[in-house]
């Protein structure tokens, strides 16, 4: 069993800021928060900046696949995420108390192909490790089957409500280990859950989930947590993950509708003592994130946006980089698209069963798929070495603000109007800054148009 470092624990003030943020939701106040759900250090800079830019706390959340007790695909552990996120915020002058730390999809899903028995005591272990790290707000995920689960359809409400209910045990039994004043985690339940990295690969909208069906939902996991005497952490389950309509593919936005999701609105503001939280809400628009806030979905969740964004301020700086130093026998170029195709075909499992069509399809998608699998090769050591070229070569040589407009031109008109520092990690971060600029305006978070 994993044991809590001391100095692992985030201020109070950031897990009840939420708390009180969903509240004021639930209240009927257009507020919410965002959830950063990445590890990739340019996304959590700029999420940093903007944090810091708007004075609200930061949520980050890491999902079970990504982080867990044997390392996940970022080869982190909770505790090491922590580290490496407090890392970035000392170099950033961000306050650490200001973060909030969450799990996402904490319960089997990795370990699905095992038993029940042996997947639910590696999914303790990991809500454990997490609430030992310093993880305040915990969205129990226990909606997959696992070997041994009997029949085809969907893994019944009952038995999803009692491993999230053996879940929040095993969290409130950790929180027990912690110094005295410690925040109590804040939980999210629900069955309705989009798999964790995964994107719609359909070409119709999601249907937007019943309220007869939340109704039943939220009632079998009140059943499930009393029978297990957690009545005391019931009053802080603060959501519940539906489907509101939103999804994305490999190159479609399926938006927010507002008419059909008012029984939903209904609901919460008559049924429900919580918010929602809205899976895969990336690439929605300002005004429809806006709505989802105004209804309710309290808790945005983004990710793929945001690398999406990175990959495209670099795949930029690497044209930008061809163009200006292509032909200096000095200096040799960065490679960086060539470097991360070499690794996607050399490891498809993270693209493979995501993207359709014939090659020439699928060498697009690799590159510019909305679900951007792309996210998952940066740590790749030869694209590593290659970003830290292209990073290096532009540092030394910057190119002229008239071959960044070609590029990147609402980076190039913020370095006219002395916004912005011609620095090819600057460019990326604010490239960046233009999607957590739309989540913190619809959230409430700032008043200033976000950078363009």
């Amino acid at each position: 069993m994993s044991s809590p470092p001391q100095n692992a624990i985030t201020g109070p003030h950031a897990i009840h800021d939420l708390a009180a943020i969903l509240h004021r939701n639930h209240r009927g106040e257009p507020v919410g928060v965002y959830a950063v759900c990445s590890a990739n250090r340019f996304v959590l800079e700029a999420a940093m900046l903007q944090a810091h830019r708007d004075h609200t706390l930061l949520l980050i959340e890491s999902t079970s696949n990504q982080v867990n007790q044997f390392g996940g695909y970022t080869g982190q552990n909770p505790a090491q995420f922590v580290a490496f996120v407090k890392q970035i915020a000392s170099a950033m002058n961000f306050p650490p108390e200001r973060i909030v730390f969450g799990g996402d999809h904490l319960g089997p899903h990795p370990w699905r192909k095992e038993d029940a028995p042996s997947a639910m005591a590696k999914a303790c272990e990991l809500v454990r490790a997490c609430v030992h790290a310093g993880y305040t707000k915990m969205h129990l995920d226990a909606s997959m089957k696992l070997a041994g689960d009997l029949g085809n359809a969907a893994l019944p409400d009952e038995i999803i409500s009692e491993r999230a209910a053996i879940l929040c045990e095993a969290a409130e039994l950790a929180q027990k280990d912690l110094p005295a004043g410690s925040p109590s985690p804040l939980y999210v339940i629900g069955t309705e859950v989009p798999i964790p990295g995964g994107e719609l690969t359909e070409t119709r909208a999601p249907e937007i989930t019943r309220t007869q069906a939340l109704s039943r939902t939220i009632d079998l996991a009140k059943q499930a947590f009393e029978k297990r005497s957690l009545q005391q952490a019931w009053p802080r389950v603060v959501a519940v993950v539906v489907q509101p309509g939103v999804e994305f593919s490999d190159a479609v936005v399926f938006p927010y509708i507002a008419e059909k999701t008012q029984p939903l609105v209904r609901f919460a503001e008559q049924n429900w003592h919580g918010v929602y939280e809205a899976h895969s809400t990336d690439y929605q628009t300002p005004a429809a994130l806006r709505a989802m806030v105004r209804d309710h979905f309290a808790i945005l969740k983004v990710g793929p946006w945001l690398t999406f964004a990175f990959r495209d301020a670099v795949f930029a700086l690497a044209a930008i980089e061809e163009e200006w130093l292509g032909s200096r026998r000095s200096v040799k170029l960065s490679g960086i698209r060539e470097a991360l195709e070499d690794a996607m075909i050399a490891n498809p499992e993270h693209w493979k069963g995501y993207y359709q069509g014939d090659e020439p399809a699928l060498r697009v998608a690799r590159k510019y798929s909305l679900s951007d699998r792309i996210r998952y090769y940066w740590p790749v050591p030869a694209v590593a070495s290659a970003l830290g070229r292209l990073l290096s070569n532009l540092e030394k040589n910057p190119p002229p603000v008239s071959l960044l407009g070609q590029y990147l031109p609402n980076q190039a008109a913020a370095i006219r109007n002395r916004t912005l520092a011609n620095h090819p990690a600057d460019l990326i971060r604010h490239k960046i800054l233009a999607v957590t600029g739309i989540y913190a305006q619809a959230c409430g978070m700032n008043r200033a148009p976000a950078p363009v």
